[in-house]
């Protein structure tokens, strides 16, 4: 019988049905996350193994790669990299690969839905009928705002933005973007001033990357500049938004609305974003459908095995 290749896996899937068992048939695992000394761990078992797999969520820092002398191969679920030490493992010449395009839709979609559930107060008119408030209480829940033929802007347009974008045109809405550069190969307006594109926007949907370059990147100037009938809708990762600013303008009319799937201290949320009824708020489930889930795992253990076999990922992080 042929010996299974081990690898390391820094943390559980929980967000996947099937990955922990199908990695667990195929390979010898090290599960990182069940030894209370990592470092002591790492030293006993790290020797010899070349990839690691994880997430978003678990990361990899330089000290699990500093700690794996013979690591070549980081394969992570999800299409954020933030928490990779991109830079540690490309200077030991570590490959390092994600899971893009194929949550793309999902979560362009869930974008949609905050934006609609922002705007169209649809999350407290739920809550409304719950209490038993329909009928009991004399005038109902405030009234909304059209989504329609408004002006949309986008902070970031990658893969997501461009597809939260698409579907603006559908929505007969006037759409603008803020990034790094401007792009030529897309007809959407640029707005070199992040402050400015709020200032245009009614609806300001962030889908930019996550990480040092982008954190608090949609400050109280920017949140003010959206205004009093504004909504900001997170999508990309909680530190691109300074999230006591966000509260602040929310509680002082600043701002119009906030629709949030994702927040600086998950799964802390701040107890003045639960109890205002002008934000709307989830629990990061931008990828969460059986589809993208299992796209993400197919592309994950995909990466894996053509490393193993081919000594390439297929999907790498570059940078």
């Amino acid at each position: 019988m042929t010996a299974k290749t081990r690898i390391i896996q820094v943390g559980s899937y929980a967000g996947s049905p099937t990955a922990n068992d199908r990695l667990a048939r195929a390979y010898d695992i090290v599960e990182l996350w069940k030894y209370p000394d990592r470092k002591a761990a790492l030293a006993e078992h790290g020797k010899g193994i070349t990839a690691l797999v994880t997430s978003a969520n678990y990361g990899c820092s330089a000290e699990i790669i500093n700690a794996l002398p013979d690591l070549k191969a980081i394969c992570s679920w999800g299409v954020g990299y933030e928490t990779l030490d991109i830079k540690a493992a490309h200077a030991r010449g570590i490959q390092v690969s994600n899971t893009p395009d194929v949550l793309t839709d999902c979560v362009a979609d869930l974008a949609w839905g905050l934006m609609l559930a922002g705007a169209r107060r649809i999350a407290q008119g739920d809550r409304f009928v719950r209490a038993g408030s329909w009928g009991q209480v004399h005038g109902g829940i405030p009234l909304g705002t059209r989504v329609s033929g408004k002006k949309l802007g986008i902070v970031g347009l990658g893969r997501i933005g461009e597809a939260i974008a698409k579907r603006g045109i559908g929505f007969d809405m006037d759409v603008r973007y803020h990034s790094r550069r401007q792009r030529n190969d897309v007809s959407y307006g640029y707005e070199a001033s992040l402050v400015d594109l709020a200032k245009w926007a009614d609806f300001l949907v962030v889908a930019t990357v996550g990480g040092p370059g982008t954190f608090h990147l949609v400050n109280k100037e920017v949140l003010e500049a959206l205004g009093p009938t504004g909504t900001v809708i997170n999508i990309a990762r909680g530190p691109v938004i300074d999230e006591a600013a966000l509260v602040e303008c929310l509680e002082s009319g600043k701002l119009g609305n906030a629709a949030l799937d994702v927040f600086e201290q998950e799964p802390k949320v701040p107890d003045a974003l639960k109890a205002n009824e002008k934000a709307v708020l989830l629990p990061h489930i931008g990828s969460a459908t059986l589809e993208t889930r299992k796209a993400m795992e197919d592309l994950m253990v995909e990466n894996l095995e053509s490393f193993l076999k081919t000594g390439k990922v297929i999907t790498p992080v570059e940078g």
